[in-house]
């Protein structure tokens, strides 16, 4: 199945937000960008560079902006896409068909664009130490070959391990998340492997 082909399946699925993500499709296309797919979901682009993706979700549908935060949001209706983690998406979301106001949606898209062609976009912050949470610490410290091969994940792989644990409130959830984990990492995977 081809690029095309998948994305058309994905607007073809029968599920609540099939005719809104359809319209959002329609606003979409009616500008420069290009229709493609990346992580399962339909991105556009302008010269390669991510400006959108439409999602249906279970509760919602709607825009992502990658660059987002440069948006001036006349409406007042972009949300972090996770607050104290995103730093330039910003979602749109919509309940409902009747929602959507068409105008609007375009105009939010040609800003995007018009800023994306502006250059404007946050470049990811390097971020230098990794800090393993105890537990996980722990369990590289008892096996060895564990630890080399957590040493082997690039930068960005051990940090989504570090973060995945410390995220987890309780205890038990911490402990049930390194035992799913650690084959992950036996089998040199990076924790989000499975959705490239």
């Amino acid at each position: 199945m081809d690029i095309e082909e998948k994305i058309n399946a994905y607007y073809s699925k029968n599920h609540k937000y099939k005719e809104g993500i359809a319209q959002l499709r329609e606003i979409a296309l009616k500008t420069q960008l290009t229709e493609t797919l990346k992580w399962g979901y339909p991105v556009y682009t302008f010269e390669n560079k991510n400006v959108l993706g439409i999602m249906a979700f279970k509760n919602h549908f709607g825009l992502w902006f990658f660059n987002g935060v440069f948006l001036s949001d006349p409406k007042g209706v972009l949300q972090n896409a996770q607050e104290g983690k995103t730093k330039s998406m910003r979602h749109w979301k919509f309940k409902a068909v009747s929602d959507i106001d068409k105008v609007d949606v375009l105009n939010y898209i040609e800003e995007a664009i018009a800023n994306q062609k502006k250059g404007l976009e946050l470049k990811p912050s390097r971020k230098t130490e990794i800090i393993i949470p105890k537990l996980l610490r722990e369990s590289l410290l008892a096996n060895t070959g564990l630890n080399e091969q957590f040493k082997a994940l690039s930068p960005y792989k051990q940090r989504d391990y570090c973060e995945y644990i410390k995220g987890a409130k309780q205890q038990k959830t911490k402990e049930s998340r390194l035992e799913k984990i650690i084959p992950m990492i036996s089998g040199g995977l990076g924790l989000n492997d499975k959705y490239k």
